[in-house]
């Protein structure tokens, strides 16, 4: 096992104008990329990778992989680092939405897809039924396919903490009875940086989320992803890395933030490459089963090889 100088193994890359030489994104395949933005514009889908401008779009779209942003481009949360669109007065639920998606999956002809969602803070359900219903559509059409979903935490609808603690339960069994082949749930960064970067979300609750992930449907792997460069330390990440394994997470991404705009948060390190190689072997040792570490990685980056 590789091991951290824990003062710093490489000097601090400060945040310029200028990128590191290695954040350098995938080019992948032109006309995938093309063939694929054309066809979500055309049946007016929203997918994660264009919304969030995602480095490694065209690797995965030729890979026969896309994530999709369920549930309209408009969130009711507002988190720092994120590039969705954030509003108080997201747009009525489509009714439509996965069948066209279901469609677009089918001429695509994807083998792997991530279903993920802005926050629908105000619907009832908080949009657990968008997910099921999606995944419905989408095996009608091709019955094979291999179906992820990355949500939020689902919390809300009392200030009671049972009663919230019930209704969130309730919501995430609903979209798991859709048996999506891994349930990913993102705690983005350490628990001291939580509120300043994940607004209206919290450690212990996404911690939470994940643990009855897996008590509600032991078979179904569990994942999250963490975020490093809004000021972390090595040793808040393997704490971080600690308590998703005590909640039995099975797999995880490690990535770099890259600011979206001057609106975002600032990046306080551009981790090195290696850091990251060092973090996977930190990851793999402590017993997760699937690691993903490295600077462009993001929440989907290679999910079909789960």
């Amino acid at each position: 096992m590789t091991t951290f100088n824990r003062q710093t193994k490489y000097s601090k890359v400060l945040p310029e104008e200028r990128l590191p030489s290695w954040i350098k994104p995938g080019i992948g395949k032109a006309s995938q990329l093309e063939k694929v933005q054309k066809l979500v514009k055309r049946n007016r889908l929203h997918t994660i990778c264009e919304e969030g401008r995602c480095p490694n779009r065209s690797e995965c779209y030729a890979s026969g992989t896309a994530s999709f942003l369920l549930g309209g481009s408009i969130c009711t949360r507002s988190c720092a680092f994120c590039q969705v669109e954030k509003g108080k007065s997201p747009q009525e639920v489509d009714v439509n939405e996965a069948k066209r998606v279901a469609q677009a999956i089918q001429q695509l002809k994807l083998n792997y897809v991530v279903l993920t969602a802005v926050a629908r803070d105000d619907l009832h359900d908080h949009g657990a039924s968008i997910f099921t219903e999606t995944i419905v559509a989408i095996r009608e059409l091709v019955p094979n396919i291999n179906i992820e979903v990355l949500t939020p935490d689902f919390w809300g609808g009392s200030s009671n903490e049972d009663t919230a603690l019930r209704l969130q339960k309730e919501r995430l069994a609903k979209v798991l009875s859709a048996k999506p082949v891994c349930f990913n749930h993102n705690l983005e960064t350490v628990e001291r940086l939580q509120k300043e970067v994940r607004r209206g979300a919290t450690y212990r609750r996404s911690l939470g989320l994940l643990k009855t992930a897996k008590e509600l449907a032991p078979k179904t792997p569990t994942k999250s992803g963490l975020m490093l460069g809004l000021g972390e330390t090595l040793d808040e990440i393997i704490k971080t890395l600690k308590d998703l394994r005590d909640v039995n997470c099975q797999q995880v991404t490690i990535g770099q933030y890259l600011r979206p705009s001057l609106s975002h948060l600032p990046v306080h390190k551009y981790w090195h490459p290696s850091e990251f190689d060092d973090l996977a072997d930190i990851a793999k040792n402590l017993g997760f089963l699937k690691v993903n570490s490295g600077p462009l990685v993001r929440s989907s980056y290679h999910a079909e090889e789960s």
